[in-house]
């Protein structure tokens, strides 16, 4: 399932390699209530990351489902919604993610979801076994920006609408009797649209 995991795995290792590689920058760490890190940036001569763990659904453009509730954070830790800023030489990638749980089966939540995309556009209709991950480019009008299934077998369900530079993805999981969602919205900015 697409899930914050999907680039959160690989934002740490970013930080870290932007930390030692460039000298002359600086990183903000703000903690919540209980002590543990809510926002991190971290500004270099050559581009920021900004990393907020307190992204809700209003930051990806839709909805949340009726009745759903949001997927708490599991024993190690792994926060289940951020926002991510990358920018670097007048290029930048932002990533919006939340994950929640319903008990309606995967079906309701489909038909729902796809009355909501249309707003952005046609929906694609994928299926998925496990994680798959987001794809973006930079602008590059030799390339085709359309949306496409990476793989079309599988019980999980991606709805996306939209380009590789600016697009909405609701990923679907059956649970039980239930179903496990994310929403995500990617929006990739270049020179050309700054």
């Amino acid at each position: 399932m697409l899930t914050s995991n999907s680039f959160r795995t690989w934002i740490p290792g970013v930080a870290v390699v932007a930390t030692l590689l460039i000298s002359g920058c600086s990183i903000n760490v703000k903690k919540n209530g209980d002590g543990e890190d809510k926002n991190v940036d971290i500004k270099t001569p050559l581009g920021e990351i900004h990393v907020d763990k307190h992204a809700d659904a209003r930051d990806t453009g839709l909805p949340v489902y009726p009745g759903a509730r949001q997927s708490q954070e599991s024993d190690d830790h792994d926060d289940k919604n951020a926002n991510v800023n990358l920018s670097a030489f007048g290029y930048g990638l932002r990533v919006s993610a939340v994950e929640y749980e319903s008990d309606d089966a995967p079906p309701k939540l489909i038909a729902y979801y796809r009355d909501q995309l249309k707003k952005y556009g046609n929906v694609l209709e994928c299926h998925t076994s496990g994680h798959s991950n987001v794809s973006y480019s930079h602008h590059d009008s030799s390339k085709s920006k359309e949306l496409t299934c990476e793989q079309d077998s599988g019980d999980n369900i991606e709805l996306k609408v939209g380009d590789q530079e600016n697009q909405h993805i609701v990923s679907i999981e059956p649970r039980g009797k239930g179903s496990k969602f994310a929403l995500v919205h990617v929006l990739v900015r270049g020179k050309d649209t700054i």
